[in-house]
């Protein structure tokens, strides 16, 4: 189908296959044909029980260029207040860049998950809060030790939570609004942010957000669990088989490329005006 009417959420790299349900979403990378820059490779594990072979992941190389306007991916619904961002990932060693951004209407970034040595997690409101000083800072972390990690960021009210590797876990304020407002009309740019010179390069498992802050507790159980368990739990097995599950299939890669790289250097030439 050409959109996801009636569902909840939405994919946010494309070209993907988009597990949708009423409370929780799925990001599957499943590119049906890969875009440049993009291959594919072994994931986090190399055998896993009752599966027929190795866990699929991407390698990223800097030619890749992969975004999409946020209202696609939430047609017709709001980014949610409270929410969880999960990936398993594995920056390239000594890499320093944004895993995912996103961009308002007048081209404003509102959100952005870096990865690398001490990440910040990048995050401003409607009313411009919180202020980039106070953009929380994950210090002692490194994600770019040229390793596997699960990282699950959990977002609720003041408050934001990193759960690196299903253990080590950290917190610390988000001064934002009391009803932060994040607006869809904009894009959502992957591996980047605009007029970036650093750009992700590595290798990439597992991408999605799910409009629930408690989820990133439930990352190494439900979503991505370890090497000797099964790949999908049987709590995610239940989900698909609820009555409001809906499986949405995006167009492929090649025929919104054109579209992506028009609406790229437009975004571009806004920035540059800007500055």
């Amino acid at each position: 189908t050409d959109g996801c009417s009636g569902c909840k959420r939405a994919a946010i790299t494309n070209p993907l296959t988009t597990f949708c349900n009423s409370d929780t979403t799925r990001i599957i990378l499943d590119f049906h044909s890969l875009p440049e820059g993009v291959t594919k490779t072994t994931g986090l594990c190399s055998h896993r029980r009752s599966s027929q072979g190795p866990d699929v992941a991407y390698r990223v190389s800097k030619d890749a260029q992969l975004s999409a306007p946020t209202k696609q991916l939430y047609p017709g619904d709001v980014f949610p207040e409270d929410f969880s961002i999960m990936a398993t990932v594995k920056p390239k060693k000594g890499s320093q860049s944004f895993l995912l951004s996103l961009y308002n209407e007048q081209g404003i970034q509102q959100l952005g998950l870096e990865v690398g040595r001490s990440p910040v997690f990048l995050y401003e409101d409607h009313t411009g809060r919180p202020s980039p000083e106070d953009y929380p800072l994950f210090r002692g972390v490194n994600l770019a030790d040229g390793k596997w990690h699960r990282v699950a960021i959990s977002v609720h009210k003041q408050t934001i939570t990193l759960i690196l590797d299903c253990k080590k876990k950290t917190t610390q304020k988000l001064l934002r609004s009391p009803q932060p407002v994040i607006d869809t009309k904009g894009i959502i740019v992957f591996g980047t942010r605009i007029l970036d010179e650093e750009v992700f390069e590595g290798d990439i498992q597992q991408l999605m957000i799910v409009a629930d802050h408690r989820a990133a507790y439930d990352y190494c159980e439900h979503y991505s669990p370890d090497c000797e368990q099964q790949q999908y739990s049987e709590h995610w097995r239940w989900r698909q088989q609820q009555k409001h599950y809906c499986a949405c299939q995006w167009w492929r890669w090649w025929q919104q490329q054109q579209q992506y790289s028009e609406h790229w250097r437009w975004r571009q030439q806004q920035q540059q005006q800007q500055q």
